[in-house]
């Protein structure tokens, strides 16, 4: 602070100061906050893994590791990125693609690391179990804040992913912090609240052999009880199993789904089923585009560890961090759909009715479902089907694009079946989920 003037001030003095004040204030005014020099001089330098410390409560003694790209764009997602078990940040950084993929796309991501002897994060202990509870959540999410007054980050579109103890920590992430983050995909891991310990325990046998099961509903409740009385949305999840993994074993994919479909208040039976990959078994709840509420992969033959190369641009997808903007956010109910069908010995034809329920336009639409078992489709009429069974596409004509609010257009389809002729049971519009009937 300046030094206060203690003599006795002249005329001339006063005079003086009295011109000099309008121009000092002037100055101040144009002079950057204290915020944005703090923030300016906390900003690491661009395309390269830098350690930041001192980013907040920190009660695990976590490191961060963070990589901003060279083309950070403004307003920038983030994303965290959480290593497995005897791994590092850096190790997470040198084995996936994450900060190239972050120079295509211009998000932040954020690493964080464990100094405890066993390389593990906590996903036990009833503190990691609780939001705010302490242990390693909390650090993350002071990474999270961190990143956000330094970049100004988007904090609608702040994600996590990890491997192994990352996968297991995605899925408590999401539960302690369903208001930070919008999205997680968890190669490997088990259902929020699975490893709880109370014996200060890192393992769980029990959990890690998928002997470890609930109904959906207490399922949900243990994400729920996490954080006791948030009625806000909740994040979508991506989750990647291998059928023999011998660590963490598959049963615990079926029992986070049962868990993720409960939080999101979907159904358990898959709005959509395909197979991207040889191998590879993808089924979408709530929704079949690739935003869907909650997304499974089961690699069939494939062990613990599964993640490769390819994987995280599926995982950016997901997430709809692949476009550089915002993913869009459906309208549940802004849309109805209402179909017939009329078969014969081998065959059926159906016919679709779909009314824009909403407030806006329509221009050029997509509409999912899923085939019955054992029913193909050998022709069709008002849209352009692909594939012919299994999850399906109906994209509009030129002469149907349009549908205005109110409005509604017909559409149908021929094809052959062993038997069930029953036509599809949901249907989504632009990967909005519709109501049928």
């Amino acid at each position: 602070m300046p030094t206060p003037i203690r003599t006795t001030a002249t005329r001339k003095l006063r005079t003086l100061l009295a011109a000099l004040l309008p121009l000092l204030a002037a100055l101040l005014a144009a002079a950057p906050t204290a915020a944005a020099r703090t923030d300016a001089a906390d900003a690491v330098p661009t395309a390269t893994l830098t350690e930041v410390t001192d980013f907040g409560a920190n009660p695990s003694n976590l490191r961060m590791y963070v990589y901003v790209p060279a083309g950070v764009t403004a307003d920038p997602a983030v994303l965290v990125a959480v290593h497995w078990c005897t791994g590092s940040g850096p190790d997470m950084y040198n084995g996936t693609e994450y900060d190239t993929l972050a120079d295509r796309y211009g998000f932040v991501v954020v690493y964080p690391s464990v100094t405890r002897s066993s390389k593990c994060f906590d996903v036990s202990s009833p503190q990691a179990l609780r939001r705010d509870g302490g242990s390693d959540p909390v650090g993350i999410r002071s990474m999270v804040d961190w990143v956000t007054r330094t970049y100004d980050a988007d904090t609608g579109r702040v994600f996590a992913t990890g491997i192994s103890s990352g996968a297991m920590m995605t899925n408590v992430l999401l539960g302690d912090y369903p208001d930070v983050f919008a999205a997680g995909a968890a190669f490997s891991g088990v259902p929020f609240g699975c490893f709880a310990t109370t014996d200060g325990s890192e393992w769980n046998s029990a959990c890690a052999n998928g002997t470890v099961t609930h109904t959906p509903q207490q399922w949900g409740d243990l994400v729920r009880d996490a954080y006791p009385g948030y009625s806000g949305p909740r994040p979508r999840m991506q989750l990647w199993h291998g059928t023999e993994d011998d660590v963490l074993r598959h049963p615990n994919l079926g029992e986070m789904i049962k868990q993720w479909t409960n939080v999101r208040g979907v159904s358990q039976t898959p709005a959509a089923t395909d197979t991207p990959q040889t191998g590879w078994t993808r089924t979408r709840y709530g929704g079949t585009g690739d935003r869907a509420p909650v997304e499974a992969i089961s690699l069939q033959g494939v062990g613990h560890n599964l993640y490769g190369y390819g994987m995280a641009a599926q995982v950016l997808a997901f997430f709809g961090l692949d476009s550089g903007g915002p993913a869009p956010q459906p309208q549940p109910g802004a849309c109805r759909v209402t179909a017939t069908t009329n078969a014969w010995n081998t065959g059926l034809t159906a016919s679709v009715t779909i009314t824009n329920t909403g407030t806006t336009a329509i221009n050029g639409w997509r509409l999912g479902f899923t085939l019955p078992a054992g029913q193909s489709i050998t022709n069709g009429w008002g849209a352009t089907y692909a594939p012919a069974s299994g999850a399906v596409t109906g994209s509009s004509a030129s002469y149907n694009a349009a549908l205005a609010p109110g409005a509604s257009v017909s559409i149908g389809y021929q094809a052959n079946h062993t038997g069930n002729s029953a036509g599809p049971g949901a249907f989504t519009l632009n990967g909005t989920a519709c109501a049928s009937g």
